[in-house]
């Protein structure tokens, strides 16, 4: 069953109701006592990278989340979360997946945030990616983004600059779209993970 880490930054309505139309079971996480009662767990996320990293902080999970051998899935801010560092604010995060967490520079792009739909083009293939077809839509909204990266991008997408999309480091994964706004695709990634 998949656990919803909540900690006041995530939007849980629009992914629970995803998570109910599909059939997935799922509950929520508020405090650590919770924790060990789910197979895998996603980190959901929107707003600002600083508070986000305090509210989190303050449930005393992350100790846990760092730790974990279950799978692991970050959606938005919630995959920035698991990188080293956001400019947002400056702020140190999880350093789960040691990568960077960039502000989009203005000069490179037609406008920010990153909203809408846009191609997701597979540099790796992975079990969030079955049925999935390379340059499939989904959709952002987000004005930081994770950098490229050989080793630990799985997918990449391309506004201005070429950004990741998804990251993967051994059972940690984070998506920068919001699949659950993402259609039939959104759905079979949210598909492939509960399985």
């Amino acid at each position: 069953m998949i656990g919803i880490i909540y900690y006041g930054a995530g939007n849980i309505f629009s992914l629970s109701a995803a998570l109910e139309r599909l059939k997935l079971r799922y509950g929520i996480i508020n405090q650590d006592v919770d924790f060990d009662q789910y197979d895998r767990y996603i980190i959901p996320g929107v707003g600002h990278a600083s508070p986000a990293m305090a509210k989190l902080t303050n449930t005393g999970l992350i100790p846990m989340i760092q730790a974990t051998q279950k799978p692991v899935l970050g959606i938005c801010l919630g995959m920035q979360l698991l990188t080293n560092f956001s400019e947002e604010g400056n702020t140190l995060l999880t350093g789960i997946i040691p990568l960077k967490t960039q502000h989009f520079d203005p000069a490179l792009t037609n406008k920010i945030p990153h909203m809408g739909w846009n191609k997701v083009a597979i540099e790796k293939r992975h079990y969030l990616l079955d049925q999935i077809k390379d340059e499939e839509y989904f959709y952002f909204v987000h004005s930081y983004f994770v950098e490229f990266s050989s080793n630990f991008t799985t997918a990449s997408t391309e506004y201005g600059i070429k950004f990741s999309s998804i990251i993967q480091k051994n059972n940690f994964c984070g998506v920068q779209f919001h699949p659950e706004k993402s259609g039939q695709a959104g759905e079979q990634l949210l598909i492939n993970f509960a399985k």
